[in-house]
């Protein structure tokens, strides 16, 4: 009976011993495993951050690179079929010249359909690319367009012509458009035949307008602004006239036209007093173009204001005059004229004032 209850004893030591061995190893395992699990994750966190750090970096830089905006003038077709001006917020693409992307920006169906202004369309046809510019030292640009440029009717051809020239020629140097169509120059537009073998300036007019009975040996060809109207959107329409003048007095013609208003059904506004009278013959001072006028041109006689409109009305017309940089506005028996918002004039007012450009 001893001998069993020693081999007993022994037999409980020994599996005391193993049972021990067992529970130390899977603790040791488990004290391993937890702190490699940790570290894997860790790093998996880390790279995570660091990956949606990046895409966040980039994210913004996207956007401030979408954000920013330059302002152009574009020539666009308006709801009566007027080829006229509108400011628009380009984005500002720093790998692409700034007139290969305005010219691209007229061009229907294009870039420009999401931002067009109510009534008006782009003139260039559907699927036109501008293949390339070459600024000569003469100041013509030459344009190079596809094909597809020769798909439109007859009688936008001359719209064409107007919009792309008017919009090209606001860029420093740029005086005269030269054209070319997959590569190869052309004498004359390819469906209603304009002659352009010599380029196209602004000297060709815009909207340009006849007069019946005219003098053309005292008549000079004039590019004159009215304010039009479309659903709120406040605008100028360019339309060439040709003027007669006496005694080599451009400036008062112009002005008088101005005064009695449009000739043409164009739908633009008028907005000087039919009374309205120059006191004093125009004085062109250096680049200043000094106006003196009856108190009939006053909005508000009492409070000396002018109409901005009118205002606006006579520079840009006025500098549209190659020798005429700024206006000055003097009024009979008036010390201080000011504008609707009750600012003084102090300084003769240019176009810049109004339209912002490449070229002023």
């Amino acid at each position: 009976m001893k001998k069993y209850g020693v081999l007993t004893l022994m037999l409980m030591m020994i599996l005391s011993i193993i049972l021990t061995g067992c529970f130390q190893g899977e603790q040791s395992m488990k004290e391993i495993d937890v702190p490699q699990n940790n570290e894997s994750a860790e790093k998996e966190d880390a790279t995570d951050k660091k990956s949606e750090s990046k895409e966040t970096k980039k994210g913004e830089k996207g956007q401030d690179s979408d954000s920013e905006k330059v302002a152009r003038q574009l020539y666009l077709v308006d709801a009566n079929g007027m080829v006229v001006s509108q400011t628009l917020e380009l984005p500002k693409e720093e790998s692409k010249e700034v007139a290969t992307q305005a010219l691209e920006y007229l061009v229907k169906d294009g870039p420009v359909t999401s931002i067009l202004p109510n009534g008006f369309q782009a003139v260039l046809p559907a699927g036109t690319e501008i293949l390339g510019l070459n600024l000569q030292e003469d100041g013509t640009m030459i344009v190079d367009v596809s094909k597809e440029f020769e798909n439109y009717e007859a009688d936008e051809e001359l719209n064409i012509l107007e919009a792309m020239t008017f919009t090209i020629t606001q860029f420093d140097d740029v005086d005269k458009m030269k054209l070319r169509i997959n590569g190869h120059s052309v004498e004359e537009m390819p469906v209603n035949g304009t002659p352009i073998k010599e380029g196209y300036t602004r000297a060709n007019g815009i909207n340009l307008k006849e007069s019946d009975a005219l003098d053309l040996l005292k008549s000079e060809a004039v590019t004159m602004y009215y304010p039009a109207e479309h659903n709120e959107n406040r605008y100028y329409v360019p339309v060439t006239q040709h003027l007669e003048y006496d005694d080599q007095d451009i400036f008062s013609s112009i002005v008088q036209t101005l005064i009695d208003g449009p000739r043409f059904n164009i739908n633009a506004t008028h907005v000087f007093n039919s009374k309205t009278k120059l006191t004093n013959k125009p004085v062109l001072n250096e680049d200043v173009l000094e106006l003196s006028f009856s108190k009939d041109i006053l909005k508000d006689g009492d409070k000396a204001m002018i109409s901005d409109e009118v205002m606006e009305t006579l520079v840009r017309t006025l500098t549209d005059q190659e020798e005429v940089e700024g206006v000055k506005v003097e009024v009979e028996g008036v010390d201080k004229l000011v504008n609707e918002n009750g600012e003084a004039y102090t300084e003769p007012v240019t176009k810049k004032t109004f339209v912002p450009t490449d070229k002023l």
